[in-house]
């Protein structure tokens, strides 16, 4: 077999393990997003990310993380395979909520009702082909659906076999802690980044209290803090970050240049720039007291090797003090409707 430029060796980094939530499986301390496997980031090599599933498996990497939204269930299809293969290693999250409509592709409703959850979930047992998910988030709150009613039948799930762990995604700690009270949340999964901090308002020192682990989705601010991209023009005509706030026009300018420090940190201990971001959402476990677990998403095993490197990678005190300011700098929002997101809630 000839070598690519995707035949990389990982890095002889061990990834700790730990425990996704109270009583909840172990897991390597970073997980891999799936998502752009199948839509969203523009083109993708099937072959590849289907290799770097495998490369990711033997890197100690053991969360791998999807939805039933992503691609309309080809996410969902793609990986099963893989995670059947795998299943005694594989810690295997999807998500329901976010609703699709053929005939309108840019629709993105949000349904919490109970018999839209039950037939989601049997729905994405069998695009995945397993008989139990280990860990089934509610993708997005419905606020005129009684939290508890969706918890509720989310906890069903549980007592059927179906599901072994719940968790929630983009909600306060407010409604965390009302869904806790319901049934034991093993994991948070929200945006945190350098760029994106709100989180820890109010759903992080909940997470912490509670002791649910925070899964950050993101932690590479969708590729701008890799600096792989410095305007949404640069990308694919298909990649949905041309319609986001923060890589477009001047707000995109203004934080192309936020990356400055980030780059004199990593020049300084000879890393890369997403090395440094992604070490400084590891690192929020101890700054917090919480279990965290990044889902980078990636298709390369280039990449995947370049991650993994920074699940173990530290800052000083002194490097953490200047990515300190960068969030409060940021210009734009995460979304160009935040209502698809918890802020209009805190």
């Amino acid at each position: 077999m000839s070598q690519s430029e995707n035949d990389v060796n990982l890095p002889a980094v061990e990834l700790p393990t730990v425990e996704l939530g109270k009583g909840g499986p172990l897991v390597g301390v970073q997980g891999l997003g799936c998502m752009g496997m199948s839509e969203f980031y523009g083109p993708t090599d099937t072959t590849e990310a289907l290799a770097t599933l495998e490369a990711a498996l033997a890197a100690g990497i053991t969360h791998f993380d999807t939805a039933d939204i992503y691609g309309s269930g080809h996410n969902e299809e793609l990986i099963g395979p893989f995670v059947r293969a795998n299943r005694d290693r594989v810690v295997l999250a999807t998500k329901f909520a976010i609703e699709r409509k053929a005939e309108d592709p840019s629709y993105r409703g949000v349904r919490n009702d109970p018999a839209y959850i039950r037939a989601a979930v049997d729905a994405s047992l069998q695009r995945l082909g397993i008989d139990v998910i280990d860990l089934y988030y509610m993708h997005r709150r419905d606020p005129n659906i009684p939290l508890a009613e969706s918890v509720g039948a989310m906890a069903e799930l549980v007592q059927a076999g179906k599901v072994r762990h719940l968790g929630l995604s983009e909600v306060t700690g407010a409604e965390l802690r009302e869904a806790h009270a319901v049934h034991p949340i093993a994991a948070l999964q929200s945006e945190w980044s350098l760029f994106s901090r709100d989180v820890e308002r109010t759903a992080v020192p909940a997470a912490a209290e509670l002791g649910v682990a925070f899964v950050p989705y993101s932690p590479l601010g969708r590729g701008f803090l890799t600096g792989a991209f410095a305007s949404a023009t640069e990308l694919a005509e298909d990649d949905f970050r041309r319609s986001m706030p923060r890589f477009t026009g001047d707000n995109a300018a203004a934080n192309a240049a936020l990356i400055a420090p980030i780059q004199r940190v990593a020049a300084a201990r000879g890393v890369t720039v997403a090395q440094v971001a992604l070490a400084w959402v590891q690192q929020r476990a101890e700054v917090h007291s919480l279990t965290v677990v990044p889902i980078p998403g990636t298709r390369k095993r280039s990449r995947l090797a370049e991650n993994v490197a920074a699940a173990t990678l530290k800052l000083t005190e002194a490097e953490l003090a200047v990515l300190e300011p960068i969030a409060g700098e940021v210009e734009g929002n995460r979304y160009a409707d935040m209502s698809f997101s918890s802020a209009g809630r805190e």
